[in-house]
């Protein structure tokens, strides 16, 4: 693992905090500064890393990623240096299950009506997704693997084999797959 940067990426609200507890459950160093608190909405924590947002401005701190786990939305994946390699675990989850999760989310923090239209909201999300999919196939210096949030939660010791395997197979499978709580899975479709 000390040759590549795992990167766990997808939608927000598409359950890449629950991939992050899981690769620390299972033995993997997250790079992570615990600024964003757990709320009602996370409460087992974001998992975020705040100098990722500012990627383009400043990669300093990409060199103390190497071996570890960092999460990043998909957006920002095309600011990653060249110079270094990459696995990413992608997190899928169903669109209306993620633009649910976002409403709930800005209703809770004030946000009156929860934001832009549902519609609007999943196509142009969904161009994004395609648009950035695409990029990763021709990324020499990148691998991908695409979880499902829904598959996690149902089945979670056979993919924490997956992405064992895909991450060089020395993480503790039960104690990822233990991590999966389908209490938490709100916003079924």
């Amino acid at each position: 693992m000390d040759n590549y940067i795992t990167i766990v990426s997808g939608l927000p609200r598409s359950g890449t905090s629950m991939m992050m507890k899981m690769l620390e459950a299972g033995g993997l160093e997250l790079v992570v500064d615990n600024i964003r608190r757990p709320d009602e909405d996370n409460p087992k924590g974001y998992y975020e890393f705040e100098k990722v947002k500012k990627i383009k401005e400043d990669t300093s701190w990409i060199d103390g990623t190497l071996g570890k786990a960092v999460k990043m939305v998909y957006l920002l994946l095309y600011e990653l240096p060249r110079d270094r390699n990459y696995k990413i675990i992608f997190m899928r989850r169903k669109m209306e299950e993620v633009l649910a999760s976002q409403k709930k989310m800005l209703v809770r923090k004030g946000i009156v009506g929860g934001g832009d239209d549902d519609e609007m909201m999943g196509k142009l999300f969904k161009r994004q997704l395609d648009e950035i999919e695409e990029w990763l196939i021709g990324q020499k210096n990148i691998e991908v693997i695409y979880m499902s949030y829904t598959d996690l939660i149902e089945n979670p010791i056979e993919n924490a084999k997956v992405i064992n395997r895909f991450l060089g197979g020395s993480l503790d499978m039960e104690k990822m797959a233990a991590v999966a709580d389908k209490s938490l899975y709100r916003q079924r479709r």
